[in-house]
């Protein structure tokens, strides 16, 4: 059993650097939830690059892909941000 003096010890979970945005702040003011993967670099160099070519974003195409998977398994299209502008 820990006694409170090596409890007090244990380092303290890092801080959230200025560049990024902690999940439940991210949830919290309306951005939803991550998903995420890891990939081989030529999967995101492919993404900039479509996304560059049609003046859209990653995330537009993600949103995109995930909207095409849900319909071939016959699910509602709501990976389409609501909030958009424009």
């Amino acid at each position: 059993m820990p006694n409170k003096f090596t409890t007090a010890l244990k380092p303290k979970p890092t801080p959230v650097s200025a560049g990024k945005i902690a999940e439940s702040d991210s949830v919290e003011q309306g951005r939803g939830k991550h998903i995420g993967g890891y990939f081989d670099p030529a999967v995101s160099k492919q993404m900039r690059a479509i996304a560059l070519e049609e003046d859209s974003s990653v995330q537009a195409l993600l949103e995109e892909a995930l909207d095409m998977l849900f319909q071939s398994r016959n699910l509602p299209l709501i990976a389409t941000r609501k909030d958009k502008k424009g």
